[in-house]
């Protein structure tokens, strides 16, 4: 699945040892809506399901 850079960006600001599966996270729910690919805005729409800001 394709990131934007500045997700990616984003992505990289979570410790290194829970990216992983961040990453597969939000992909799955990039998948489900229709997305293929990642971009900030569906990102933060993402971390605000999970209860982060």
């Amino acid at each position: 699945m394709n990131w934007s850079a500045e997700a990616e960006a984003k992505l990289k600001e979570i410790p290194f040892f829970v990216r992983p599966a961040v990453r597969k996270r939000i992909e799955k729910l990039a998948s489900e809506a229709g997305h293929d690919g990642v971009d900030l805005a569906f990102y933060e729409e993402a971390k605000a399901q999970f209860g982060q800001k």
